[in-house]
């Protein structure tokens, strides 16, 4: 087994030294001085999102809506809408369309984690989310992080997709010598610890052995927040640094003044901090009254087995279960608001 982890690592390191990119090689000396001063690896929990496959052909399978919900339930949810606007929008053959909201019945009354529609088969994909961390907590964006050509501070709704379109193949997961490291180094992979339940353990140690492959997904980057009990998520997480200042930005001056309900002296602090952080541009963390928020990075792993990627664990938890989400349709595009 060493013997394979160091011939891989060989291969990529000869792979790039042939590229002589230079811009690469700076981006690999930025991974591996990561390395050093984040040395360590903090478990952030599951992600959840979908993937499509055509069983007819060799492809792999690819990602449709991006791991990012934090329940196989919200995966399945935008699964269902994902195949009712395909219904709706993509086709004006009935036979199609009935096909497709077929599928979309099922995913409403049945915690599926997989549905064939038109010969193809949509799979719930479970990932798993790690950060580097280090001496002053979880590791912020590189110089060399990926920045939108568009770097505006303008509220923007949603979540930024990071990986749609992705190709989950363990075999051809690009990246370079700093990422076919940490592939392997994830192969055995499997949370510990007392703080995780026995059945949540065992799931993990089972994953191991079931799904050995590794893909790792676009890097993406959040905002966390630190407390007594340590770094925790405040809102999605995006495809770019800029993306999840922007995020904060907004958090700072418009949502969580209103959803908080601060008062006056507290809206004024926020507001302040917010500007003097917009103003530095590239600025990666912010202290607002007695808070200290931070831009991270975020490392997404899916493991895959002989039938593809990981779907949804026994162990892993639902809040809510299959519902009827969009008004009934007919075959012919006609839609019942009133059933």
């Amino acid at each position: 087994m060493v013997d394979d982890w160091k011939r891989e690592l060989d291969q990529l390191h000869a792979g790039l030294v042939s590229r002589d990119d230079p811009a690469e090689m700076v981006a690999e000396a930025d991974a591996m001085d990561a390395s050093v001063r984040y040395p360590q690896l903090a478990v952030r929990g599951p992600v959840f999102g979908v993937a499509v496959q055509d069983p007819r052909t060799d492809e792999p399978w690819r990602v449709v809506e991006s791991l990012s919900g934090g329940a196989p339930q919200e995966a399945r949810d935008g699964l269902n809408s994902l195949l009712w606007f395909r219904a709706k929008d993509d086709t004006d053959d009935p036979g199609v369309r009935r096909e497709l909201l077929a599928a979309v019945a099922k995913l409403e009354s049945e915690p599926v984690d997989e549905v064939e529609a038109l010969g193809l088969r949509y799979r719930v994909v479970r990932g798993d989310q790690v950060s580097r961390i280090g001496e002053d907590g979880l590791e912020p964006p590189r110089p060399t992080d990926r920045e939108p050509a568009d770097r505006s501070w303008e509220h923007r709704s949603g979540t930024t997709a990071c990986d749609e379109d992705f190709l989950l193949d363990p075999d051809g997961s690009g990246g370079g010598l700093a990422a076919g490291a940490l592939r392997l180094g994830l192969r055995g992979f499997a949370y510990a610890g007392a703080r995780f339940p026995a059945d949540v353990r065992e799931d993990s140690e089972r994953a191991v052995r079931t799904h050995p492959g590794i893909v790792l997904l676009p890097v993406a980057f959040g905002v966390v927040e630190r407390s007594e009990k340590g770094w925790a998520p405040r809102g999605a997480f995006m495809a770019t640094p800029h993306d999840a200042r922007r995020l904060l930005y907004s958090g700072m001056t418009e949502i969580w003044p209103m959803f908080y309900d601060f008062d006056d002296a507290q809206r004024a602090a926020y507001t302040r901090a917010a500007e003097e952080f917009k103003a530095a541009e590239r600025a990666n963390e912010v202290r607002v009254d007695g808070s200290l928020f931070r831009i991270c990075r975020i490392e997404r792993l899916v493991r895959v087995g002989p039938d593809g990627p990981e779907t949804p664990r026994p162990s892993d938890q639902d809040s809510y279960g299959p519902m009827k989400m969009h008004p009934t349709m007919d075959e012919d595009g006609t839609i019942h608001y009133d059933e």
